[in-house]
């Protein structure tokens, strides 16, 4: 552990939104059953429309790899490719005022369109590409980590714009993934392509690991994702390229208390959408709802194309809605009750002309009211675009 201050160089990195090279071959493979009852369709109680676009001259090579709102929903903050943390103010960038910051039937509200020097509050380099951002808890939106293509976990202060904690524990080896428990002590973990779950609390004199876990003890498995439960259980889901779930008690580090088998690919992506649900994004191209009490396969969700990149997942808790991105520059929405999504939208590109249509990298939901919504998406080419939801009135 470091008290960082000093200057920070900036090293080149490949990629990050490419999964291990064993994911990269096969299209077309098995797929497991859902349980959905196929006379039952998506029933359409939602309606999305554009409300702000943000996008800038260089948006090309900016990919954007992960977004994420802080424990208030009022700033949001994004990281990928150019070595930038951004922070956004959601009521000055991507909220329109002619829109209420609400949202209506598809086409009644007028677009915004920002250039990304001009949206974003301010902004932090950053000495590597970024892989993850986690606002830290109980920092008052302050404290904000991130794991990088270096295999470093940074803290910033946010107020001060400078980076104030390191931990550097991977081999510099790729951060796919870090997070930060909700309870007390706050706890932190990270999960990177060295195959280990390294986990943290800032208690500990030295600050040294109080866990490193492999796991797939056969075979070294990079660790492509991490998420603590938010609702006050002591379990962490890890995801692995191995096709796995392992669920931890990060009271007793030493067996999983479950492991989930269904997805044929990398598992890119877990999210608890209660306290006993998690749904799971992979390569294979769909997403899995499980319930972590029984240790089953709730539901299966299909309709977007993924079957090599981080394309991002997300859950909305409050509306119990879903979103990912998808190979073919789309953004889905699915109701956590049918498989098919409910909602398709377009990545439309933004004053560029390019041969490779991009893919979305990148959502993330705005947890607030329970009848309108917020969802941010950012593609491969550097843009994000604001989405606005409302519930429709029953006739």
């Amino acid at each position: 552990m470091k008290n960082y201050s000093s200057s920070l160089q900036i090293p080149t990195h490949p990629n990050r939104t490419l999964i291990p090279e064993e994911e990269k071959e096969e299209q077309n493979n098995p797929q497991p059953a859902h349980d959905n009852d196929p006379e039952e369709k998506p029933r359409p109680e939602w309606d999305f429309s554009l409300s702000t676009v943000i996008s800038s001259p260089n948006s090309a090579t900016d990919a954007i790899g992960v977004i994420e709102f802080d424990q208030s929903e009022n700033l949001l903050a994004t990281g990928g490719i150019a070595r930038r943390i951004r922070i956004y103010s959601v009521q000055k960038s991507l909220t329109s005022p002619e829109n209420g910051g609400g949202g209506g039937a598809a086409g009644e509200n007028r677009v915004t369109f920002l250039d990304h020097a001009a949206a974003c509050e301010y902004y932090i380099c950053t000495p590597a590409k970024l892989s993850s951002l986690k606002w830290k808890p109980g920092s008052g939106s302050r404290v904000i980590g991130s794991g990088d293509y270096d295999g470093v976990v940074m803290e910033y202060d946010l107020e001060k714009q400078v980076p104030i904690f390191e931990r550097d524990e991977h081999g510099g080896r790729r951060v796919c993934s870090m997070d930060y428990s909700n309870s007390d002590p706050v706890l932190g973990a990270s999960g990177s392509d060295d195959g280990t779950l390294q986990m943290w609390d800032p208690r500990c004199e030295g600050g040294d690991s109080i866990a490193s876990i492999q796991p797939n003890r056969v075979v070294s498995s990079p660790v492509c994702c991490v998420e603590f439960n938010p609702f006050g259980q002591p379990i962490i889901a890890v995801g692995c390229a191995d096709k796995k779930i392992y669920g931890y008690d990060v009271r007793r580090m030493v067996d999983p208390v479950f492991i989930f088998e269904g997805h044929q690919k990398s598992v890119t992506y877990t999210r608890f959408l209660d306290s006993q649900t998690m749904v799971s994004s992979s390569v294979d191209g769909c997403l899995m709802m499980w319930n972590t009490e029984d240790q089953s396969l709730i539901r299966t969700y299909r309709g977007h194309v993924n079957n090599r990149r981080f394309v991002g997942l997300s859950v909305w808790r409050k509306g119990g809605l879903l979103s990912c991105g998808s190979e073919n520059n789309r953004v889905f929405v699915y109701d956590k009750r049918w498989g098919d999504p409910i909602w398709v939208r377009g990545f439309e590109h933004v004053g560029q002309t390019r041969c490779d249509r991009g893919f979305v990298s990148g959502v993330c939901w705005r947890q607030m009211e329970e009848e309108r919504c917020t969802l941010v998406a950012g593609s491969s080419d550097g843009v994000l675009q604001v989405f606005e939801g409302q519930r429709k009135v029953p006739m």
